[in-house]
């Protein structure tokens, strides 16, 4: 492994500009401590100094171990932690982000309590798969036939374009190894991505269980932002790897999406489409004062109106 290079800590202002940092970083049968602001993974080869305001996600694998210094360290930096099995290809657990203001998740809310709203941000997440096309109108069993299409296209194109041999999507859930390589190295991007995704959702405080297109599980909206990005980012390099050769796909496929990721700056890209996507213009977030972030929090009256927190209203007059 080799040193991350160094950056300056994050203060909590700075939680939800996440586009400079790195994507991800997998780890696995190591010990995960703090050093300053630094974390530190030590292995049989030595210690590893990895400043935390560098990560988007941080990955344990198997056989991983961290202190509750390193955890603390991680949280002040908005850095997203998720417990995954050996290739990063399940995900057990993540440990969430901080953030400061409710207006993102306020908005996300807003627009999915309403079954009208909610199918227009759906319909808008399909605009940006099929930007030749207009999905105003569609149905969502429609919707879904479109990205069903889109998908086999895409599989098709990659196996023409890498001379890698595809025949069907065949995911074994509790065996890895007995799919064949680009099947590998498909699942394998795919749990990079919703590692992506889960720390830009959380990140800028929206809930992972409220999705647009997805439903039913606890990271429905991470799910839903994922799939943004399967077509040009995650099954290319999918491909691309499993050309390499059968052998350590995941591995290979893991490195490509981070060096892609961190070239195309698609940390930036994702924030910019949630954003779009819930239409929230940012006037409710967090209102900072020179170098000292200010916690915005007012209690909610009659009429929509948002009062000062932080005194009691019991003694007012009402008129």
């Amino acid at each position: 492994m080799s040193t991350v290079s160094r950056r300056g800590a994050s203060s909590p202002r700075d939680l939800a500009r996440i586009s400079d940092r790195l994507s991800f970083v997998y780890l696995e049968r190591c010990t995960v401590h703090r050093d300053s602001n630094a974390i530190t993974a030590e292995d049989a080869d030595g210690v590893t100094h990895i400043p935390s305001a560098t990560i988007g996600t941080l990955l344990l694998g198997p056989g991983t171990r961290i202190t509750h210094q390193a955890m603390a360290v991680l949280g002040d930096s908005g850095a997203g932690v998720a417990w995954v099995g050996e290739h990063g290809v399940r995900y057990y657990a993540g440990g969430r982000a901080l953030t400061r203001s409710s207006g993102l998740v306020e908005a996300q809310a807003t627009a999915w309590a309403n079954r009208r709203t909610r199918l227009e941000v759906a319909r808008a997440m399909y605009r940006l798969r099929f930007p030749d096309e207009d999905p105003a109108g569609r149905t969502r069993q429609e919707l879904l036939s479109m990205e069903g299409r889109r998908l086999k296209d895409c599989y098709k194109r990659e196996s023409l374009r890498t001379g890698v041999p595809w025949r069907r999507r065949d995911y074994h859930r509790n065996d890895f190894s007995a799919g064949d390589a680009p099947n590998q190295g498909v699942t394998a991007a795919a749990q990079c991505m919703y590692g992506i995704a889960h720390a830009v959702v959380a990140a800028l405080g929206c809930s992972p269980g409220l999705g647009f297109v997805h439903s039913g599980h606890e990271r429905s909206f991470v799910l839903d932002v994922a799939d943004f990005y399967k077509t040009d980012v995650a099954i290319p390099a999918a491909f691309d790897a499993a050309a390499e050769g059968e052998e350590d796909v995941a591995a290979r496929t893991r490195r490509m999406l981070r060096d892609r990721i961190n070239e195309t700056g698609l940390l930036d890209r994702c924030v910019r489409d949630i954003r779009d996507l819930l239409g929230y213009d940012g006037t409710r977030d967090t209102g900072d004062t020179g170098d000292t972030p200010q916690d915005r929090v007012t209690l909610q009256s009659d009429g929509d109106l948002h009062v000062e927190s932080g005194r009691n209203h019991g003694d007012e007059i009402i008129w």
